[in-house]
């Protein structure tokens, strides 16, 4: 055991007994205190105590190895508190370096105007919704949001749930854009039910663009990868008065989601969303993105081409093509 001046003392100690200095043991408190009252102490009495020696609280007696004398408690204090003095010292010159280095560009940045970064780029789910939430405790009057695809998992719903309490709760109203599909789930109604008290507003649409959220016209958020682990956060008027006409352009033509949805068959026996699908795969697109721009999964879409094709006498899918085409129900538009 090296005490502070680096001398070996030759004791065994106990490899478990570990606390720091400020927390001495009962035993060792015992011990020291002893040893100060008499003079000194027995060496093998601290054996249950080698922190004694550890804290150089105890050094050996130099006429007599058998004893061990202690340190007066202001110089094992002054030995203790020094490395800390020098590393507090140490701090302060860092501190006062730091500050000297960026002065220059603190004086810089007092005289430029005030600017906002216009887009951020927020890598990660974790940073994503916390500026989400940011916004959301910000917000004072309305939070416009669309949200493609079918029915959303009851994680995301309990989510949404959370924060259009908290934002009904402040009197902010809540517009929201789903697709048709969302219609047949049971976890949306049930969350729209539970909404309907609040200033909150749902409209669905067959077809709609990438997922948006915009807050009091001033901040919007949208995906920037396909996995939407990245995202853009958007606070240039310019770009957010776009994309909230474009969200109302799409809510004037969307149906409340209270009222049917006016898909009467037309004379050829094709839906609202088979004439969708018949004008998308005219385009060239395969089930795949067929089902993901109408909120749909890929069986359903196929359940829809097979009586598209029904409908129309099809035999194969390059000959429905042909059919539709020659149909003209596309010139008609949908129903």
């Amino acid at each position: 055991m090296f005490l502070g001046g680096g001398q070996m003392v030759g004791i065994e100690t106990n490899a478990t007994h570990h606390h720091p200095v400020s927390a001495l043991c009962a035993e060792g408190a015992r011990l020291y205190a002893s040893a100060l009252s008499v003079g000194k102490i027995m060496r093998t009495e601290v054996a249950a105590a080698p922190c004694l020696l550890e804290f150089a609280l105890l050094h050996p007696d130099p006429d007599d190895d058998t004893w061990l004398r202690p340190a007066p408690p202001s110089a094992a204090l002054t030995q203790l508190l020094h490395p800390i003095e020098r590393e507090i010292q140490d701090r302060r010159r860092l501190t006062v370096e730091l500050t000297d280095a960026f002065e220059p560009f603190m004086a810089i940045s007092a005289q430029a105007p005030p600017t906002t970064h216009a887009i951020t780029v927020l890598e990660g789910i974790e940073r994503i919704n916390a500026s989400i939430e940011l916004a959301l405790t910000e917000c004072k009057s309305e939070v416009l949001t669309i949200q493609p695809g079918g029915g959303r998992s009851e994680d995301a719903l309990n989510i949404a749930m959370e924060r259009g309490n908290v934002l009904t709760q402040r009197g902010v109203g809540m517009r929201t854009l789903y697709q048709h599909t969302a219609r047949h789930s049971h976890g949306t109604l049930t969350y729209a039910a539970r909404m309907a008290e609040g200033k909150v507003e749902i409209r669905t649409l067959e077809e709609l663009i990438e997922r948006l959220m915009i807050f009091d016209h001033t901040v919007a958020f949208i995906p920037a990868t396909d996995d939407r682990r990245v995202a853009l956060e958007l606070r240039h008027p310019g770009i957010v008065e776009y994309l909230v006409s474009v969200f109302e352009q799409f809510w004037q033509r969307a149906v409340p989601l209270q009222e049917q949805i006016p898909y009467d068959p037309t004379l050829e026996g094709i839906s609202g969303v088979r004439h969708s699908i018949a004008k998308l795969l005219v385009e060239g697109h395969v089930d795949e993105a067929i089902a993901r721009r109408l909120g749909m999964n890929v069986r359903t879409c196929r359940a829809h081409i097979a009586k598209l094709s029904t409908a129309l006498g099809s035999n194969s899918r390059a000959q429905l093509g042909y059919l539709i085409a020659r149909s003209g129900i596309l010139e008609q538009g949908p129903p």
